[in-house]
């Protein structure tokens, strides 16, 4: 997995190089401006096709890559167009350093122009700029931006060119991922190492692709440090992947349980049904009412539907959970949510069921997630359990709202993930995964299309086969979340984001894990 950092975590790296490395600020500066170039080339694949570049810089360190950059690009010849929020007398240290050398070097080139900022007029100056670059801010932002920075970010967003941010995107609150006003770029070029911000909430919406320059120091400073967030790298998958022993039957192959379905919603049950036969267990049992199991039977080839009595109620109810007990005790996973309704009876059962079986692993979603969220949930063990809350059922679940959820989801996740001693899913774009230890693992597959009804079932009955056909939790539910934003990925190459339901989903499970097992076995 690839580490990620917090703002402060990489400021440090400054200090380091300079107090312990000997690294004088000015030449950090210059290695920044080398790498952002170097990682602006890489991204094109001919850069000197865009002919005119536009830099807004700030007044502090950001600004003065800034104006490093610009010194670079006007010696290779292009042209360049530098608006600078202050003058020399209002800059210090390195960034005054690299204005003044622009300042005078921008003398001998014609075609590119050093001006300062009085208003929004003064914009107008990168109205025809094909890459705009963005050295506002970057990690200096606190808190919602101010003016003139907050209408600078609106105009700069409302141009219809390339744009590039560096280290961070100006206005993002990296510690949080959040900010009402924040620029909008194609490309970030983050420095010396890559930050958690950047890869979820604000950040996700607003970096567009991450690239890693460098200040020009190694790795030393970072391996010191306490790391708690990660990025799921595609040869992850390969150790929480089902495994199938050449004298495996059908029940050392994975038994997963499903206990979902009602009149009102009967469908979400079997699709958790067909993606947990499709991930690799071999052996799956739908617990469905009895009184609509014609519904189930019609649409399930090999799955076993296992039909409780509902007393013609079409839901699940307490007086079932005595009835659905051998079946829990068969399972080496339970998934239990998909579809069971919300009347008080299913959410009566679903406590009773969790309650009664404390060391069962059980993947517990949608509707029996809304059952949990109305009991104290603090009297639960869920040491075993895998929540696969979306924003709005995690919102429910910590009694927040989705906003102020959002202000640090992060934290309000870790916490609740280490109170319960349990695994997190945390659906949305992206998905994170929060450990009871505390760590947070954000998943780096998926696309738009997954936006639909379904997808979280399917998602639901792909953990219970993995986690089914697996001893250990987290490698597997890593793994069924990377699979499952896969299949996605995959998808969109031969249809679109808008077009890809759930049963394509399902369908494309084997060609997702064949994916994998060909990039690195």
């Amino acid at each position: 997995m690839i580490p990620l950092f917090s703002n402060s975590q990489v400021r440090g790296a400054d200090h380091f190089a300079i107090s312990k490395l000997g690294i004088a600020g000015n030449v950090l500066m210059e290695n920044a401006a080398r790498s952002i170039l170097s990682e602006i080339e890489n991204n094109f694949e001919n850069l000197s096709e865009y002919a005119r570049f536009g830099i807004i810089c700030g007044k502090g360190n950001n600004g003065g890559d800034g104006f490093a950059l610009a010194r670079l690009l006007m010696i290779r010849g292009y042209e360049v167009r530098v608006v600078s929020l202050s003058g020399s007398k209002e800059l210090k240290g390195d960034a005054k350093t690299n204005y003044d050398i622009l300042n005078k070097l921008s003398e001998y080139y014609s075609n590119s122009e050093l001006s300062i900022y009085t208003s929004n007029r003064d914009l107008s100056k990168l109205a025809d700029c094909e890459i705009i670059i963005d050295c506002l801010l970057g990690t200096g932002t606190q808190g919602e931006l101010r003016e003139p920075y907050k209408s600078i970010i609106g105009k700069l967003n409302a141009l219809d060119c390339y744009k590039v941010a560096v280290d961070i995107p100006s206005g993002l609150i990296e510690d949080c991922a959040s900010g009402s006003s924040i620029f909008n770029a194609d490309l970030t070029v983050t420095l010396a190492e890559l930050k958690t911000g950047l890869y979820y909430g604000q950040g996700f919406i607003n970096c567009g692709k991450i690239v890693k320059g460098s200040i020009g120091t190694g790795p030393e400073y970072f391996d010191t440090l306490e790391v708690e967030n990660y990025l799921v790298e595609p040869e992850d998958v390969l150790r929480g992947l089902p495994v199938r022993q050449k004298d495996a039957h059908k029940y050392s192959a994975g038994k997963v349980l499903i206990i979902g379905g009602s009149a009102e919603l009967p469908g979400a049950a079997i699709l958790a049904s067909n993606a947990a036969l499709r991930s690799g267990a071999g052996a799956v049992i739908l617990a469905f009412p009895k009184s609509i199991t014609l519904l189930a039977q019609n649409k399930l080839a090999e799955a076993v539907v296992y039909s409780y009595n509902d007393k013609d109620n079409g839901c699940l109810s307490a007086s079932a959970v005595k009835e659905l007990q051998p079946k829990i005790n068969w399972a080496d996973c339970v998934v239990i949510g998909p579809g069971l309704g919300r009347s008080p009876e299913s959410i009566e059962a679903v406590l009773n069921i969790i309650k009664n079986n404390n060391s069962k692993r059980f993947i517990i979603d949608a509707d029996a997630l809304f059952a949990l969220s109305s009991s104290n949930i603090g009297s639960l063990k869920l040491s075993s359990c895998v929540l696969t809350p979306h924003y709005g059922e995690f919102a429910n679940l910590i009694g927040k709202s989705v906003a102020e959820l959002k202000d640090d989801i992060l934290n309000n996740a870790k916490n609740f993930a280490k109170m319960n001693k349990c695994h997190l899913i945390l659906k949305g774009a992206p998905t994170i995964i929060f450990t009871p230890q505390g760590e947070a693992v954000i998943n780096t597959s998926g696309n738009a299309s997954l936006a639909k009804f379904g997808s979280g079932d399917v998602l639901a009955g792909m953990l219970g086969s993995f986690v089914g056909c697996n001893k250990e939790i987290e490698n597997s539910i890593v793994s069924a979340s990377y699979i499952h934003g896969l299949c996605a990925d995959l998808l969109i190459n031969r249809l679109n984001e808008i077009s890809v339901n759930a049963t394509d989903l399902i369908g494309t499970i084997s060609d997702a894990i064949t994916f994998i097992r060909k990039s690195f076995i």
